[in-house]
Protein backbone atom coordinates (compact mmCIF):
# COMPACT_ATOMS: atom_id res chain seq x y z
CA UNK A 1 0.00 0.00 0.00
CA UNK A 2 1.44 3.58 -0.87
CA UNK A 3 2.01 5.69 1.65
CA UNK A 4 -0.79 7.99 0.57
CA UNK A 5 -3.79 5.38 0.20
CA UNK A 6 -2.09 4.46 3.50
CA UNK A 7 -2.70 7.58 5.17
CA UNK A 8 -5.84 8.12 3.88
CA UNK A 9 -7.57 5.22 5.44
CA UNK A 10 -6.44 6.13 8.74
CA UNK A 11 -7.34 10.04 8.73
CA UNK A 12 -10.83 8.60 7.04
CA UNK A 13 -11.61 8.07 10.55
CA UNK A 14 -11.39 11.71 11.74
CA UNK A 15 -13.75 13.83 9.99
CA UNK A 16 -12.87 16.49 7.65
CA UNK A 17 -13.50 20.03 9.21
CA UNK A 18 -15.22 23.07 7.25
CA UNK A 19 -12.30 25.41 8.50
CA UNK A 20 -8.46 24.60 7.84
CA UNK A 21 -6.54 24.60 10.95
CA UNK A 22 -4.13 27.32 11.26
CA UNK A 23 -0.10 26.72 11.61
CA UNK A 24 1.84 28.23 14.00
CA UNK A 25 5.69 28.94 14.71
CA UNK A 26 6.11 30.27 17.93
CA UNK A 27 9.07 30.83 20.55
CA UNK A 28 8.67 28.63 23.56
CA UNK A 29 10.35 31.70 25.83
CA UNK A 30 13.81 31.18 28.19
CA UNK A 31 13.59 28.98 30.72
CA UNK A 32 14.37 32.15 32.92
CA UNK A 33 10.57 33.25 32.09
CA UNK A 34 9.09 29.91 33.46
CA UNK A 35 7.73 30.70 36.55
CA UNK A 36 6.28 34.40 35.64
CA UNK A 37 2.26 34.52 34.80
CA UNK A 38 0.86 36.44 32.22
CA UNK A 39 0.53 39.11 33.85
CA UNK A 40 4.26 39.50 34.47
CA UNK A 41 5.65 38.34 30.82
CA UNK A 42 4.05 40.03 27.85
CA UNK A 43 4.38 36.61 25.79
CA UNK A 44 2.63 34.76 27.93
CA UNK A 45 -0.05 36.71 27.34
CA UNK A 46 0.19 37.08 24.03
CA UNK A 47 -0.22 33.04 23.76
CA UNK A 48 -3.05 32.94 26.43
CA UNK A 49 -5.17 35.03 24.21
CA UNK A 50 -4.23 33.19 21.33
CA UNK A 51 -4.75 30.07 22.46
CA UNK A 52 -8.26 31.48 23.62
CA UNK A 53 -9.37 32.48 19.78
CA UNK A 54 -7.84 29.49 18.36
CA UNK A 55 -10.35 27.47 20.69
CA UNK A 56 -13.57 29.88 19.75
CA UNK A 57 -12.86 29.83 16.45
CA UNK A 58 -11.43 26.57 15.97
CA UNK A 59 -12.20 22.64 16.81
CA UNK A 60 -8.72 21.68 17.85
CA UNK A 61 -8.61 17.56 18.01
CA UNK A 62 -5.17 17.68 19.15
CA UNK A 63 -1.30 19.64 18.97
CA UNK A 64 1.49 18.49 17.08
CA UNK A 65 4.68 20.21 18.15
CA UNK A 66 7.96 20.08 16.31
CA UNK A 67 10.27 21.28 19.46
CA UNK A 68 13.82 22.35 19.26
CA UNK A 69 14.27 20.40 22.30
CA UNK A 70 13.78 17.12 20.86
CA UNK A 71 16.64 15.90 18.53
CA UNK A 72 17.30 12.19 17.44
CA UNK A 73 18.63 10.26 14.81
CA UNK A 74 16.23 10.35 12.34
CA UNK A 75 11.98 11.36 12.74
CA UNK A 76 10.35 10.00 15.55
CA UNK A 77 7.11 10.23 16.61
CA UNK A 78 5.42 10.30 20.40
CA UNK A 79 2.87 7.61 20.52
CA UNK A 80 1.92 7.57 24.28
CA UNK A 81 -1.51 8.29 25.69
CA UNK A 82 0.38 10.25 28.72
CA UNK A 83 2.13 12.52 28.28
CA UNK A 84 5.42 12.94 30.98
CA UNK A 85 6.49 16.38 31.46
CA UNK A 86 10.27 16.66 30.98
CA UNK A 87 12.36 19.51 32.64
CA UNK A 88 14.98 18.87 30.41
CA UNK A 89 17.16 22.59 32.00
CA UNK A 90 19.87 22.11 34.43
CA UNK A 91 20.88 24.03 37.84
CA UNK A 92 17.29 26.55 38.45
CA UNK A 93 16.16 27.02 41.60
CA UNK A 94 13.68 24.52 43.05
CA UNK A 95 10.28 26.44 41.96
CA UNK A 96 11.52 26.02 38.78
CA UNK A 97 10.84 22.30 38.41
CA UNK A 98 7.48 22.46 40.26
CA UNK A 99 5.61 24.01 37.39
CA UNK A 100 3.36 21.36 36.38
CA UNK A 101 1.27 20.72 33.11
CA UNK A 102 -0.30 17.32 32.54
CA UNK A 103 -1.70 17.08 29.24
CA UNK A 104 -3.05 14.08 27.46
CA UNK A 105 -1.04 12.58 24.40
CA UNK A 106 -3.28 11.89 21.47
CA UNK A 107 -1.65 7.92 19.79
CA UNK A 108 -4.51 7.78 16.74
CA UNK A 109 -3.38 10.78 15.55
CA UNK A 110 0.32 10.22 16.08
CA UNK A 111 0.20 7.21 14.42
CA UNK A 112 -1.68 8.55 11.45
CA UNK A 113 1.98 11.06 11.05
CA UNK A 114 3.62 7.08 10.76
CA UNK A 115 1.43 5.88 7.85
CA UNK A 116 1.96 8.91 6.16
CA UNK A 117 5.53 9.65 6.40
CA UNK A 118 6.50 5.63 6.75
CA UNK A 119 10.30 6.08 7.80
CA UNK A 120 9.13 7.94 10.97
CA UNK A 121 9.82 5.93 13.96
CA UNK A 122 7.12 5.63 16.83
CA UNK A 123 7.87 6.02 20.17
CA UNK A 124 6.36 5.94 23.82
CA UNK A 125 9.81 7.23 25.05
CA UNK A 126 9.17 10.88 25.37
CA UNK A 127 7.02 13.25 26.39
CA UNK A 128 6.28 17.23 26.35
CA UNK A 129 10.16 18.84 26.64
CA UNK A 130 10.24 22.67 27.89
CA UNK A 131 10.45 23.53 24.22
CA UNK A 132 6.79 22.70 24.29
CA UNK A 133 5.22 22.55 27.47
CA UNK A 134 5.97 26.20 29.00
CA UNK A 135 4.31 27.16 25.45
CA UNK A 136 1.46 24.79 25.88
CA UNK A 137 1.08 25.97 29.39
CA UNK A 138 -0.47 29.50 28.16
CA UNK A 139 -1.56 28.39 25.18
CA UNK A 140 -3.92 26.16 26.24
CA UNK A 141 -3.25 26.40 30.27
CA UNK A 142 -6.56 23.90 31.33
CA UNK A 143 -4.54 21.28 29.85
CA UNK A 144 -7.72 19.61 27.53
CA UNK A 145 -6.04 19.60 24.21
CA UNK A 146 -4.08 16.03 23.68
CA UNK A 147 -0.79 16.71 22.33
CA UNK A 148 2.06 15.04 21.18
CA UNK A 149 5.56 15.62 20.01
CA UNK A 150 7.61 14.36 16.63
CA UNK A 151 11.01 14.76 17.06
CA UNK A 152 13.70 16.57 14.91
CA UNK A 153 16.78 14.57 12.89
CA UNK A 154 19.25 16.68 14.24
CA UNK A 155 21.66 15.30 10.97
CA UNK A 156 19.20 16.27 8.09
CA UNK A 157 19.73 18.85 5.53
CA UNK A 158 17.48 21.84 5.91
CA UNK A 159 15.24 20.81 2.78
CA UNK A 160 14.49 17.59 4.63
CA UNK A 161 12.57 19.29 7.32
CA UNK A 162 10.88 21.62 5.03
CA UNK A 163 9.25 18.85 2.81
CA UNK A 164 8.36 16.97 5.92
CA UNK A 165 6.21 19.41 6.86
CA UNK A 166 4.37 19.76 3.29
CA UNK A 167 3.73 16.15 3.66
CA UNK A 168 2.03 16.94 6.57
CA UNK A 169 -0.66 19.23 5.12
CA UNK A 170 -3.73 16.44 5.58
CA UNK A 171 -3.81 16.87 9.16
CA UNK A 172 -4.62 20.59 9.00
CA UNK A 173 -8.35 19.59 7.74
CA UNK A 174 -8.73 17.02 10.69
CA UNK A 175 -8.34 19.61 13.48
CA UNK A 176 -4.95 18.99 14.04
CA UNK A 177 -2.29 22.15 15.22
CA UNK A 178 0.48 21.71 14.33
CA UNK A 179 3.42 24.22 16.17
CA UNK A 180 7.03 24.57 15.45
CA UNK A 181 8.51 25.50 18.66
CA UNK A 182 12.10 27.07 18.87
CA UNK A 183 13.33 30.77 17.96
CA UNK A 184 14.56 32.41 14.35
CA UNK A 185 17.82 33.56 16.38
CA UNK A 186 19.46 31.04 19.45
CA UNK A 187 23.38 31.34 19.86
CA UNK A 188 23.17 29.77 23.30
CA UNK A 189 27.21 29.91 23.55
CA UNK A 190 27.57 33.83 22.59
CA UNK A 191 24.15 34.85 24.67
CA UNK A 192 26.41 32.39 28.20
CA UNK A 193 29.36 34.76 27.48
CA UNK A 194 27.62 37.79 28.07
CA UNK A 195 24.79 36.58 30.86
CA UNK A 196 27.77 34.57 33.02
CA UNK A 197 29.34 38.45 33.31
CA UNK A 198 25.86 39.40 34.25
CA UNK A 199 25.48 41.69 30.92
CA UNK A 200 22.14 41.03 29.64
CA UNK A 201 22.58 43.80 26.34
CA UNK A 202 21.86 42.55 23.24
CA UNK A 203 24.51 42.63 21.27
CA UNK A 204 23.01 44.81 18.37
CA UNK A 205 23.05 42.36 15.31
CA UNK A 206 19.89 40.75 16.54
CA UNK A 207 17.41 43.56 15.23
CA UNK A 208 19.19 43.70 11.76
CA UNK A 209 18.48 39.71 11.19
CA UNK A 210 15.33 39.82 12.88
CA UNK A 211 14.19 42.87 10.21
CA UNK A 212 15.93 40.15 7.56
CA UNK A 213 13.75 37.12 8.64
CA UNK A 214 10.91 39.27 8.88
CA UNK A 215 10.84 40.39 4.85
CA UNK A 216 11.85 36.69 3.67
CA UNK A 217 8.99 35.55 5.39
CA UNK A 218 6.34 38.42 4.10
CA UNK A 219 8.04 38.07 0.63
CA UNK A 220 7.54 34.55 1.15
CA UNK A 221 11.29 33.63 -0.09
CA UNK A 222 11.49 30.48 1.48
CA UNK A 223 14.73 29.65 -0.40
CA UNK A 224 16.40 32.18 1.91
CA UNK A 225 15.11 31.03 4.92
CA UNK A 226 15.56 27.22 3.88
CA UNK A 227 19.31 28.06 3.08
CA UNK A 228 19.47 30.40 6.18
CA UNK A 229 22.92 29.17 6.84
CA UNK A 230 24.14 31.10 3.31
CA UNK A 231 21.85 33.05 2.60
CA UNK A 232 22.56 35.86 5.03
CA UNK A 233 26.05 37.34 6.85
CA UNK A 234 24.78 36.77 10.26
CA UNK A 235 22.76 33.60 9.79
CA UNK A 236 25.87 30.57 11.19
CA UNK A 237 25.81 33.10 14.25
CA UNK A 238 22.49 33.75 14.73
CA UNK A 239 21.57 29.95 14.12
CA UNK A 240 25.13 27.57 14.52
CA UNK A 241 23.12 24.45 15.47
CA UNK A 242 19.90 23.36 14.16
CA UNK A 243 17.82 22.67 16.58
CA UNK A 244 16.01 25.73 17.41
CA UNK A 245 15.78 27.41 13.41
CA UNK A 246 14.53 24.40 11.74
CA UNK A 247 10.94 24.24 13.57
CA UNK A 248 9.82 27.06 11.43
CA UNK A 249 10.48 25.19 8.26
CA UNK A 250 8.23 22.63 9.34
CA UNK A 251 5.47 25.51 9.44
CA UNK A 252 6.21 27.05 6.43
CA UNK A 253 6.55 23.59 5.01
CA UNK A 254 2.66 23.52 6.15
CA UNK A 255 1.65 26.97 4.49
CA UNK A 256 -1.28 27.20 1.89
CA UNK A 257 -1.14 29.22 -1.03
CA UNK A 258 -4.59 31.29 0.58
CA UNK A 259 -2.50 31.35 3.91
CA UNK A 260 -2.05 34.51 5.18
CA UNK A 261 0.97 35.16 7.79
CA UNK A 262 0.76 37.68 10.92
CA UNK A 263 3.63 38.20 13.38
CA UNK A 264 1.41 37.38 16.43
CA UNK A 265 4.66 38.56 18.81
CA UNK A 266 7.15 40.00 17.52
CA UNK A 267 8.79 42.02 20.58
CA UNK A 268 11.99 44.06 20.73
CA UNK A 269 14.93 41.81 21.16
CA UNK A 270 15.55 41.41 25.27
CA UNK A 271 18.00 38.34 25.88
CA UNK A 272 21.53 38.37 23.88
CA UNK A 273 21.14 36.29 20.68
CA UNK A 274 17.22 35.13 20.90
CA UNK A 275 14.32 36.23 19.26
CA UNK A 276 10.87 35.93 20.20
CA UNK A 277 8.95 36.41 16.87
CA UNK A 278 6.32 34.16 16.33
CA UNK A 279 3.66 33.99 13.46
CA UNK A 280 0.25 32.13 12.58
CA UNK A 281 -0.72 31.08 9.11
CA UNK A 282 -4.48 31.21 8.66
CA UNK A 283 -6.79 30.80 5.92
CA UNK A 284 -9.37 33.12 6.53
CA UNK A 285 -10.97 32.63 3.19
Amino acid sequence: MSSLSSFKSFTDTLPTQSKKMPVLFTSHGSPFDIPLTKEERPFWNTLYELGGQLQNKYEVKAALIVSAHWCTQGTHVNISPEQTQIYDYYGFPKEYYEVKYQAKGAPAIAQMVKNIIPSVQETPEWGLDHGAWPMLMHLFPEANIPVFQMSIDYHAKPEYHYELGKQLKALRGKGVLIIGSGSLIHNLQLAGQKMRSGDMTVFGWEAEYDYWLKKQLDERNFNNLIQYETSHKLGKTASPTPDHYVPVLYSLGLMDSKDELKHFYEGAVTIPAFSERSFILENNA
